[in-house]
């Protein structure tokens, strides 16, 4: 048997397959310090909400992962003009959904602001002014997440009830605060 033959027929996939174990090390490994080094700045800097930490550390990781991808199969042999015509056309796809739930996005983006501006903060009583000879909603501040804040109605015809208010409400409209 012509070990020799054998080991160089070999050579060119373990080559390739030794490329693709090391990028997905590397990956695997850059992604862990990563999530590690934006855990440890929430830990260190109260400032920055969890939910936007949450956001961050998914978005770092799926970034690493798509391009610890593309460089497999670039390593695979997928060329790089497919890879770009396929980036681009999942671009204009996800350009055309993100004007599709805009207003998703919206409240999301709003709840961000909400987090990091601190227009209120939970336990304020607050009021969103319609117009200024017609009330609007009002109540205390129960909860705030990426898409809605809850607000405790404290009308004497619906107290206790919660209210549930679209974030972008808080940044289209006047708002009043109580502390």
């Amino acid at each position: 048997m012509d070990y020799l033959g054998v080991l160089h027929e070999w050579r060119e996939p373990l080559l390739v397959a030794g490329q693709v174990l090391l990028i997905l090390l590397l990956a695997w490994l850059l992604q862990g310090l990563l999530v590690r080094a934006i855990s440890r700045l929430g830990d260190r800097y109260s400032l920055v909400p969890r939910e936007v930490l949450l956001l961050l550390r998914g978005l770092l990781r799926w970034l690493v992962i798509g391009s610890a991808l593309m460089l497999v199969l670039e390593r695979l042999g997928v060329s790089a003009s497919v890879l770009w015509a396929a980036l681009t056309g999942f671009a204009a796809v996800a350009a055309v959904a993100f004007f599709a739930i805009w207003s998703v996005l919206s409240n999301m983006f709003c709840a961000l602001l909400i987090f990091a501006l601190g227009p209120f903060r939970l336990g304020d009583l607050v009021e969103i002014i319609e117009t200024a000879d017609k009330p609007g909603v009002k109540g205390r501040v129960h909860a705030i997440n990426l898409f809605y804040t809850t607000l405790e109605d404290v009308s004497d015809e619906h107290a206790g009830a919660l209210l549930q208010v679209p974030n972008s409400m808080f940044f289209q409209k006047s708002v009043r605060r109580w502390r």
